[in-house]
C-alpha cells in the first residue's frame, strides 16, 4: 500500500541512462573480462544530456532516486559523479557486492520494495529486458533509446548480473 501524501518517485538507472559507458566498453570485449577497470573508468563518463534532463525535469513533481547495477563498492564515484553534473539529490540502489543475479533480478526486487510505501511514477532505464520485466509488473516506464545499445554489456547485465 502506497502513502498518497508522499511525493512519489521517479526512477533512473545510471549506466547508459545518465552515464555514457561507451568509453569504458573495451574493457568487456577482452576475455577475460576486466571489471576492475571498467568500474574504475566509470567517473569520467560523460553524461548524457537527455537522460540528465528528464532526471531535471522529473525533479519538478517526483523525488528521484537512483536504481543501479554497478556494485555497491562504486558508490563513493557514482556519488561524486551525480554531484559533478548537477544530478538532483537522491538516494542510490546499488547492486551488493558479490550479487551476480541479472540486473532485470535485482531492479525488480527494489522497485516492488520501494512501490509498497511509495508511488513510483516512472522508471527510466536503458535494459530492454528491466523494462519488459517493470512494465509487466505495472510499471510505467520510460526507455532509455539515446545510446546505441553494447552487446558486450547487455551479456554482462542478464548473464553475469554485473552491471
Amino acid at each position: 500500500m502506497t502513502d498518497g501524501r508522499r511525493t512519489p518517485l521517479a526512477v533512473f538507472d545510471l549506466d547508459n541512462t545518465l552515464a555514457d559507458t561507451a568509453h569504458r566498453q573495451r574493457f568487456l570485449e577482452r576475455r577475460p573480462r576486466d571489471w576492475d577497470a571498467f568500474f574504475a573508468a566509470a567517473p569520467h563518463d560523460p553524461p548524457l544530456a537527455e537522460g540528465i534532463a528528464l532526471a531535471r525535469a522529473s525533479a519538478g513533481e517526483c523525488e528521484v532516486v537512483y536504481l543501479t547495477g554497478r556494485p555497491e563498492r562504486c558508490r563513493r564515484d557514482t556519488l561524486d559523479w551525480l554531484a559533478a553534473h548537477g544530478l538532483p539529490h537522491g538516494r542510490v540502489y546499488m547492486r551488493r557486492d558479490g550479487d551476480r543475479r541479472p540486473a532485470r533480478r535485482t531492479k525488480l526486487e527494489i522497485l516492488r520494495r520501494l512501490a509498497r510505501t511509495r508511488e513510483i511514477r516512472v522508471l527510466v532505464d536503458d535494459d530492454e529486458l528491466v523494462c519488459e520485466d517493470a512494465e509487466r509488473d505495472g510499471f510505467t516506464v520510460v526507455r532509455a533509446r539515446w545510446v546505441a545499445q553494447s552487446a558486450e554489456l547487455k551479456v554482462a547485465q542478464e548473464r553475469e548480473g554485473r552491471t
